[in-house]
């Protein structure tokens, strides 16, 4: 059986593609009967390249190395989980209609995986920025069985190699633009450098006795392995798993025992699980401070410092210094 979603005898609009008439092209996928590629336009440089992205890095990073010549979406906001999040019928339109689409990848977009294969079988190049990055040089958790620990956009010079494959598969796309993505991405790779430098530095800042990071879930792992602190999240690396009373009951012990002075909250995930680690510390008579907000899976708001890959870090590791050195001052 051959279908094609773009040829339909009602003449839709892709602008307009039916969510479900894409459903359908699922299901037949699914039993087998996987419909005709979805014809692209082979010349593109009369246009700009319709990027989406699903989290904010990602689209920095496509944003950094496609300059001028490329228009990107991405369809998580400031705030957004990227672990529980679902494609919304908008969002599979826009994936549809895009000339390429790019995605964080190790399972991060867990709840989208399903609808990021299926584009590529539609048609829609479909590519994580993290599939070329060595796996030796990846964190594997046992109580994940095998899986990687996907946020390793906080050891800089990972989250560079995840620029390497943005640069080459515009190349693979655009070859005539490929001078324009090679000298973006050099840019770009000495600002990361630059970045990395200034992360360190602050780092340095904190004795290393005193390099505790204490968040709500697993997100700084690649960050404490990178610049020497020490990490505990309450919640696991997923936010789909809930932390318990006794979570919370052992993560106090352990920062009553090691009087750690500070603990951070993150903008993609509940503060509620914190406030109880904060209030269950205070019943031992230990008060902990939260020495401020962080950005884990979600950058800030667009047009912000913090709505950029180097601003969120930069902020982050500001907060984390000043924080455990007491020069925070309380969060709003």
């Amino acid at each position: 059986m051959i279908w094609d979603a773009r040829n339909t005898c009602c003449h839709k609009s892709t602008r307009h593609l039916p969510w479900l008439l894409l459903a359908l092209a699922l299901s037949l996928l699914a039993a087998g009967c996987a419909p005709a590629a979805r014809a692209r336009d082979a010349d593109l440089s009369g246009r700009p390249i319709n990027i989406v992205t699903t989290t904010g890095m990602v689209a920095d990073l496509a944003r950094a190395v496609g300059g001028e010549r490329v228009q990107v979406r991405s369809l998580m906001g400031p705030g957004v989980d990227p672990h529980l999040y679902k494609a919304s019928e908008g969002d599979v339109t826009r994936m549809y209609d895009a000339d390429l689409i790019l995605y964080s990848g190790l399972h991060l977009e867990g709840k989208m995986a399903e609808v990021l294969e299926q584009m590529n079988k539609l048609g829609i190049t479909s590519v994580a920025v993290t599939d070329n990055i060595d796996r030796a040089a990846l964190l594997a958790p046992p109580e994940f069985a095998g899986n990687y620990d996907p946020h390793l956009w906080f050891d800089v010079p990972l989250w560079m190699e995840a620029l390497a494959q943005v640069r080459d598969t515009l190349i693979a796309l655009d070859p005539a633009s490929a001078p324009l993505y090679q000298a973006n991405a050099e840019r770009y790779l000495a600002e990361l450098a630059e970045l990395h430098a200034y992360v360190q530095a602050r780092a340095a800042e904190v004795p290393p006795e005193q390099r505790v990071l204490i968040t709500a879930h697993d997100a700084f792992n690649y960050f404490g392995r990178a610049y020497g602190f020490e990490v505990r999240g309450l919640q696991g690396i997923s936010t789909a798993t809930e932390a318990g009373t006794a979570d919370v009951q052992q993560l106090t012990d352990f920062i009553v025992d090691r009087q750690i002075p500070a603990l951070f909250v993150e903008t993609s995930v509940s503060p509620r699980t914190i406030e109880a680690v904060q209030a269950a510390a205070r019943a031992r008579g230990f008060e902990i401070a939260v020495g401020g907000l962080l950005y884990s899976d979600a950058m800030g708001t667009p047009g912000t410092p913090e709505g950029t890959y180097p601003g969120m870090v930069r902020h982050n590791i500001d907060t984390i210094v000043d924080g455990l050195l007491g020069r925070a001052a309380p969060p709003p």
